[in-house]
């Protein structure tokens, strides 16, 4: 791969995706886009740029886009958003009268499924604390492929083992030959849609939680600050956005702030009379909402 056809890889996913290809990432590259190379029948990575380059190959755009996005995905995936979910978030909407009728959660990248149905999962657990609420989770992505996947609710034995206590599988899953698959009551919770991040999502409505974990790491700052900026117009009052534990909202948002001892939890600044990325440290009390004296998972 000569130089100039990784820079145009770089701008072209950039432009598709927001992607944002560091240098001498040669080896991603190499090893994301090979199984195209070889089940397309070409000589090598650089006859597929060129192809790239021609354009008028959807079909080819839409496999190289999905074969660069990250589809890691597992059950309950680091337990401390489910669990602040469980004893903070959806208290503090419920206790202050801020969630909306319908309970609204959207997951921004849904991957192959495991996330939104442990939201689901998760809400059914806590149906009696809902007090007769309903909830809807929309669940998007920017691959068709993984979406269609997510759909069909079924994993395999290795996936279900990945972050599923077992009383929990036993409970919502139905094993059929080396399958498991989950059942309809919560595959019918979850709504599944195709969204790119990059583009307007303002269609799928206002949220009470969004769920935007382990996706910003992957963009540039100007595209992290118009992402956030959008999602915190779509937040109902008192809603939050949950990141990966490894992402950060300094010197990005003034419309959000992280709330202190609350991992990865991100609140929305209602007054917008102070950056929130400069807020000091201390309980967490937005505007209208009390502070609720909770363990952190």
């Amino acid at each position: 791969m000569t130089p100039t056809e990784y820079e145009f890889m770089a701008r072209y996913l950039k432009q598709k995706s927001g992607l944002a290809l560091a240098p001498n990432k040669e080896y991603l590259l190499q090893s994301r886009l090979g199984p195209i190379v070889r089940e397309k029948g070409l000589a090598d990575i650089s006859e597929l740029i060129a192809a790239l380059r021609r354009g008028g190959n959807l079909a080819l755009e839409t496999e190289v886009m999905e074969a660069m996005t990250t589809n890691e995905s597992f059950f309950f995936r680091d337990r401390t958003p489910f669990d602040l979910m469980r004893d903070f978030m959806v208290p503090s909407l419920l206790e202050n009268g801020r969630a909306s009728a319908k309970l609204r959660v959207w997951c921004a990248a849904a991957s192959t499924g495991q996330e939104p149905y442990s939201i689901a999962i998760l809400l059914n657990e806590m149906a009696r604390d809902l007090k007769g609420r309903s909830a809807e989770i929309v669940a998007t992505d920017i691959s068709k492929q993984v979406l269609e996947r997510a759909k069909s609710g079924i994993y395999t034995q290795f996936e279900v083992q990945r972050g599923l206590p077992i009383k929990l599988l036993m409970k919502y899953f139905s094993k059929t030959d080396e399958t498991w698959q989950i059942n309809q009551a919560i595959r019918s919770a979850v709504r599944f849609e195709f969204a790119n991040l990059l583009n307007d999502f303002s269609r799928l409505g206002k949220f009470d939680i969004v769920f935007c974990r382990n996706v910003l790491i992957y963009f540039d700052e100007p595209t992290k600050k118009d992402i956030l900026k959008r999602i915190a117009s779509m937040l109902n009052p008192g809603g939050f956005v949950v990141l990966g534990a490894a992402e950060t909202i300094m010197g990005l948002s003034d419309r959000l702030y992280s709330i202190p001892g609350k991992r990865g939890i991100i609140a929305l600044n209602e007054d917008a009379k102070e950056s929130p990325v400069s807020r000091p440290g201390g309980s967490f009390a937005p505007r209208g909402v009390a502070a609720l004296n909770v363990s952190n998972g």
